[in-house]
């Protein structure tokens, strides 16, 4: 059983990331070097959790990427967001692409365009240990969350260092790009597994996204939220997720995912004052609650807001898309756009 399986387990027994990254049957013949391609894919054919969605404007095209098999990221591409081909292999971990420390897999990768570059968040996953051991707890290993730089969305993606972006000693995940009055941050997440009750912080990046500058910031916890289910079994708030976005009310506005009373759930938390620095407050009623979350914002060519996230939160998991509404106070599902 894998860590992401254990991580998981009690919002609904998930497969892990590397597990559920399958390509789907071969239609065409690949290119040398990569993956089998399929044409005239839709989301509902392909498995996939915790999907970011990018519309480029460089090509005009929308690429949704994923984790691949062996610690890898994959990426397919599409014009309309309804017909897909892919997936093509833009990113694989090398041997000792951490020095000593194997990496394992790939979790929640995201891609980011930033001043003529694409950048990939992505988050490792070991099994090397931490010094801090808990009895009766899951391993507490080096996981954590890195950036990566290419002049193309396609690769090849290079790291600017051979560990985590956030601090090492830190259990990290899911991190995004938030920029505020011009500097760049990173909204991540502090592992449950090492805390306990899980945590969504922020910390300024170097103006190349090379490094951090500065300490992390603990934006809020995820007891917080009055939806958010204590595990049963662990006793912990999980924190998965974040993404944001800015309101035309000035408001600043993120969704992020926990366990729920119905399964994995995706909630708002809300900053009035519109800066990153909150205060933060959780809205009480859940965005999604019907067993899917890992949200992630973006917006169409043709400006409407859109999100994705995975749904149900287990072995047939496919990412679904949505049509969102701004209403200046809150986030809201408008309706679901057709995958199929």
């Amino acid at each position: 059983m894998t860590s992401k399986l254990l991580r998981l387990i009690f919002l609904s027994g998930a497969l892990s990331a590397a597990a559920a990254a399958q390509t789907p049957p071969v239609q065409t013949a690949a290119r040398p070097g990569l993956p089998p391609v399929s044409k005239n894919l839709s989301l509902a054919d392909i498995r996939m959790r915790d999907a970011c969605v990018v519309a480029d404007e460089a090509s005009q095209q929308y690429i949704i990427i994923a984790s691949a098999r062996g610690a890898g990221v994959r990426a397919y591409t599409s014009k309309d967001l309804k017909t897909w081909e892919g997936p093509r292999l833009i990113f694989q971990a090398p041997p000792k692409f951490w020095g000593e420390i194997d990496v394992t897999s790939v979790w929640a990768p995201e891609m980011h365009g930033y001043h003529g570059k694409y950048y990939l968040f992505l988050t490792f996953d070991t099994k090397h240990l931490l010094s801090e051991q808990w009895r009766d707890w899951l391993p507490r290993v080096s996981r954590g969350s890195q950036v990566l730089v290419s002049e193309s969305p396609f690769g090849p993606f290079k790291p600017f260092e051979n560990h985590s972006t956030l601090p090492p000693d830190m259990m990290t995940l899911d991190g995004t790009l938030w920029v505020e009055d011009g500097v760049p941050y990173m909204v991540f997440c502090h592992e449950w597994v090492q805390i306990k009750d899980g945590t969504v912080e922020c910390v300024k990046l170097k103006s190349d996204l090379s490094a951090i500058d500065g300490e992390p910031v603990r934006l809020f916890d995820g007891s917080d939220a009055a939806w958010s289910k204590k595990s049963d079994l662990y006793g912990c708030h999980v924190t998965d997720g974040p993404s944001l976005f800015r309101s035309k009310s000035g408001k600043l506005f993120m969704l992020w995912s926990s366990g729920g009373e119905t399964g994995y759930t995706t909630g708002i938390a809300i900053s009035d004052s519109g800066k990153l620095a909150g205060p933060w407050r959780q809205q009480a009623e859940p965005v999604f609650a019907a067993d899917g979350g890992h949200p992630f914002l973006f917006k169409r060519f043709d400006g409407q807001l859109m999100m994705t996230l995975h749904a149900p939160n287990k072995d047939t998991e496919r990412a679904r898309l949505f049509e969102m509404e701004d209403t200046g106070e809150t986030l809201r599902i408008a309706r679901p756009f057709p995958v199929n």
